[in-house]
């Protein structure tokens, strides 16, 4: 239940800021940046931070769902399990968002990506973290 819990908690305030900070970037916001455009920023971040959780909750208890079956197929190392959840974060936030707008290109794909992966990686190390009992070694009779 705390692998939920952390995933839920810490997802989509990381993913918020993140699709945030894609599209000021795809847009060209931070082509000439001061003090004042952060604070503008920032500030956009934390109006739309309930928006962040209504719509990243659920993309990120899946996600938190794959870590948990990951968790239970013994061979899977806690290394191996984050690098999937990764890709599959990178895969689907690219996916979904990528292609939007009228400028598609690497630039996008990959930023985009960014907003799926880097949540689901910081997610999956917290859950081996603090949500991971400890395994007991497997001994062959």
């Amino acid at each position: 239940m705390k692998r939920y819990l952390i995933f839920g908690a810490v997802g989509p305030p990381v993913g918020g800021f993140l699709m945030l900070f894609a599209t000021s970037m795809a847009s060209g916001y931070w082509t000439d940046t001061s003090w004042s455009e952060i604070s503008k920023f920032l500030g956009a971040f934390v109006t739309t931070l309930p928006y962040s959780y209504l719509f990243g909750i659920v993309p990120m208890l899946m996600l938190g769902a794959i870590d948990d079956i990951l968790y239970h197929v013994r061979r899977v190392s806690p290394v191996v399990r984050t690098l999937i959840v990764a890709a599959i974060g990178f895969a689907t936030s690219s996916l979904l968002y990528g292609s939007r707008g009228p400028d598609t290109g690497v630039m996008q794909f990959l930023l985009y990506g960014l907003v799926g992966m880097v949540p689901a990686t910081l997610s999956s190390w917290l859950g081996y973290r603090y949500a991971d009992a400890p395994q007991q070694p497997v001994h062959s009779t």
